[in-house]
């Protein structure tokens, strides 16, 4: 049964009760009161949390301020003089909508219940509690810091809080802060004008731009200059920006939702990160856990990557064994499902049936279950007789080694070993190593 309010031609008082604890779920809302706009009315109404379908009655010829109503949120709109049968019809269309969108979040609370959230699948007790969690700030208009290793899965949880939002159906737009050049950081996330710059030949609309209306991921934040980070919280504050090059300043209506591999509290501690835009971007904190801290839900996982993986690679079905299984369960998965899925992808293709056996596991796997990944693989190159050969693989795992530790990130790996950023990018096309990351 669904609560219906009228607000028509009232005073001010009647607002109390859309507000009240009566909490209608639907709205008929006229435009023309007395002492307020019904459109101001119907934007603080959507500005909450939690807010009725709302169908605007709007005066003959008014057709561009109907218009104005849906852009603020209006379900529907009904011109004067109207027919009954037409109030009607509009009002029973708009139950079914709150009927079908009651249905949804039912269906979403039971998966999340049952553990899976979106692209995401976990039924342990720590993947159970970051759904939940999730889920109840999805519908939030706050900032959201995830966090975790490189591959658990940060960019997909965003997108799935995006989708539960209120925000679902506008934009989501992401930006990985470490894969753009620091000195072109700030052209990505505010835009620039015609001239800005040597090359900037025309005008850019930038990320925050581009997100108007929806939702802004910024993965790995913490690679971020100083600099960018202050001119990050000022967007926060005011939800105002200008373009490089420009003179005006444009309003924005973003949600940011952010991810990092790294502690910022400890980047904090060492000047490296604004303690102001971490409090900022943290309203809300989840914490993502790697793989090896919930082997219960590598069973499910691989079943449902097997799934995908069957139809990816045309095969029926696809099995596995136990002992393959057994294999996967005692390996430490350093890079977390991303690993896992291309471990098994590896298998699948390897595999002479559609049956997964141990043997169809990459042997560069099966070596590193005796000892880490690191060092199995750094190992290998002592039992090559050719120098420049045992030179190259010592070189390889050294790389992979460090570009794990430092979760993909090509920066602050070169920083790490020495090199220049350049440099390293070479190296690794020459040796044919991708850095992944989230």
């Amino acid at each position: 049964m669904h609560t219906i309010l009228i607000v028509d031609e009232l005073s001010r008082e009647i607002k109390g009760a859309a507000d009240s604890a009566e909490n209608p779920d639907l709205l008929l809302l006229d435009i023309e009161m007395p002492g307020e706009s019904g459109l101001d009315l119907l934007r603080e109404l959507k500005a909450k949390e939690s807010s009725p379908a709302v169908i605007m009655i709007t005066a003959y010829g008014s057709e561009k301020v109907a218009v104005e109503a849906m852009k603020s949120g209006a379900y529907d709109y009904l011109p004067k003089p109207f027919e009954v049968d037409e109030l009607r019809l509009v009002v029973e269309k708009a139950l079914d909508h709150l009927d079908l969108a009651e249905e949804n979040q039912r269906l979403k609370r039971q998966l999340t219940s049952e553990g899976q959230f979106g692209a995401m699948i976990g039924a342990s007790p720590s993947m159970r509690q970051l759904f939940e969690l999730a889920d109840r700030v999805a519908a939030a208009e706050v900032t959201v810091l995830m966090q975790g290793e490189s591959g658990t899965g940060k960019e997909l949880l965003a997108r799935e809080i995006h989708r539960r939002s209120n925000r679902g159906s506008k934009p989501f737009v992401p930006l990985n802060c470490a894969a753009v050049p620091e000195h072109l950081i700030e052209s990505e996330l505010f835009g620039y004008e015609k001239g800005a710059f040597t090359g900037a030949t025309s005008q850019k609309r930038g990320k925050f731009e581009l997100a108007h209306g929806g939702t802004l991921f910024l993965d790995e934040v913490g690679d971020m200059s100083l600099a960018t980070q202050a001119k990050l919280l000022r967007v926060l504050e005011t939800h105002r920006f200008e373009r490089l090059g420009g003179t005006t300043s444009t309003e924005v209506d973003v949600r940011v939702l952010s991810a990092t591999n790294k502690d910022l509290a400890a980047e904090i501690s060492k000047q490296a990160f604004r303690d102001d835009l971490y409090y900022r971007l943290r309203v809300v904190l989840l914490k993502l856990p790697p793989l090896r801290e919930h082997k219960e839900d590598i069973p499910l996982l691989v079943n449902e990557f097997c799934g995908m993986l069957a139809a990816k690679h045309r095969r029926e079905t696809l099995t596995i064994t136990r002992e393959a299984m057994t294999k996967l369960m005692a390996y430490d998965w350093r890079g977390n499902v991303r690993e896992l899925k291309n471990v098994l992808e590896s298998a699948v293709v390897m595999s002479r049936d559609d049956t997964i056996r141990p043997e169809d596991i990459p042997a560069d796997f099966l070596a590193g279950l005796s000892a880490s990944p690191a060092t199995s693989e750094a190992a290998s190159f002592l039992g090559v007789g050719d120098y420049r050969e045992a030179k190259q693989q010592f070189e390889v795992a050294y790389i992979k080694a460090k570009l794990r530790e430092h979760g993909g990130n090509i920066t602050r790996t070169a920083a790490a070993i020495g090199l220049h950023r350049q440099s390293l990018q070479e190296k690794l096309r020459e040796l044919g190593i991708q850095a992944e990351r989230d």
